[in-house]
């Protein structure tokens, strides 16, 4: 067996979005947004996903919205790329559906609670080691709440790395799935033993999808590699200013151990600090054993790393690229 990644706007949309999707996002959202509680007995999918009709107006976000049973409305989005001002965006969005419910004359009594959940491909809170956070309106002090009527929520992918072997809950389940599912070869006996999961990963083989939908996941998958490579792009030119302000250290430096030395001592933290705050950037915090292994990388090797980044895709799959640098 062969799995599609959930991360296009094509499968996501075709797993959570489509008509027969609604089990599949009742247990999504129970592990996800009440925290493993079987809270959301039904729900409506709003705008369900309708087979060739493709969205050209946002390569790197794309989102799910349904009406739950306790009258809430989620919207669930994937956030492909740290792109700029996504978080101002997100605010917006909430906030605009939020009032959108209302028709003129409406009162304020009719509006009811929205949350947005956000999925993102990248690490968005450095200062936690949370993957799913939660905010709300708080009194600053006293933390009581104000209105539980906008939540946000937010799963950061690459701060999960658990192995197979040690899932827990549904939520990490859910969660290996969507960072995971292209790396499965069967379906495993634990993501079976949930039905919805394995609902899931069916959807997800490609075996069960036509030469259309195939070409049309090429497709996504390609205009997000451009995407990722125009980031690229922008980090190689910021390596460039690295380099730069690398070689004045290391001619700082050189007035003691020589002008050459120091600018290769320059050049290498230069690019070694760019590469390592990439790298915490997408993992989260870096274990103090594998900084020493990139801090003992040459420069050539540095540079292949700093390359090789976006195809690394947990914590573990950095741990063993370093090992074979050895």
């Amino acid at each position: 067996m062969k799995f599609i990644s959930p991360k296009t706007d094509f499968a996501f949309k075709k797993i959570f979005g489509s008509i027969h999707s609604q089990n599949i996002l009742i247990s999504f959202l129970n592990a996800i947004v009440y925290d493993n509680q079987n809270i959301i007995q039904s729900l409506k999918i709003i705008n369900p996903y309708n087979p060739g009709v493709t969205n050209t107006m946002k390569e790197t976000y794309f989102d799910v919205k349904a009406l739950l049973d306790n009258g809430s409305t989620v919207i669930i989005e994937m956030q492909i790329l740290n792109v700029e001002d996504f978080e101002k965006r997100v605010i917006y969005n909430l906030a605009k559906a939020y009032g959108n419910q209302l028709d003129v004359g409406e009162g304020y009594m009719m509006l009811q609670p929205f949350i947005a959940l956000t999925i993102t491909d990248f690490v968005l809170f450095e200062q936690t080691d949370k993957i799913i956070t939660k905010f709300g309106f708080k009194e600053e002090t006293e933390m009581f709440n104000y209105q539980d009527e906008l939540t946000l929520m937010f799963v950061e992918l690459p701060k999960f790395n658990k192995e197979l072997s040690a899932l827990e809950t549904l939520s990490d389940k859910w969660i290996y799935f969507l960072k995971s599912a292209p790396n499965l070869e069967v379906i495993p006996e634990s993501l079976e033993q949930v039905s919805e999961i394995e609902a899931a990963l069916n959807i997800a083989n490609k075996a069960n999808l036509s030469n259309e939908e195939l070409e049309e996941l090429e497709q996504q998958e390609k205009s997000i590699r451009d995407k990722k490579g125009q980031i690229s792009l922008a980090r190689m030119e910021g390596r460039e200013i690295g380099l730069e302000e690398g070689k004045e250290i290391g001619r700082e430096e050189g007035k003691e151990i020589g002008r050459e030395e120091g600018k290769e001592i320059g050049r290498e933290e230069g690019i070694g600090i760019l590469v390592k705050r990439q790298i915490s950037r997408k993992f989260g915090e870096i274990p103090p054993e594998v900084q020493t292994q990139i801090e003992q990388l040459s420069l050539e090797k540095l540079d292949i790393l700093g390359d090789e980044i976006f195809d690394l895709a947990t914590i573990v799959d950095l741990e063993n690229w370093l090992a074979n640098q050895q």
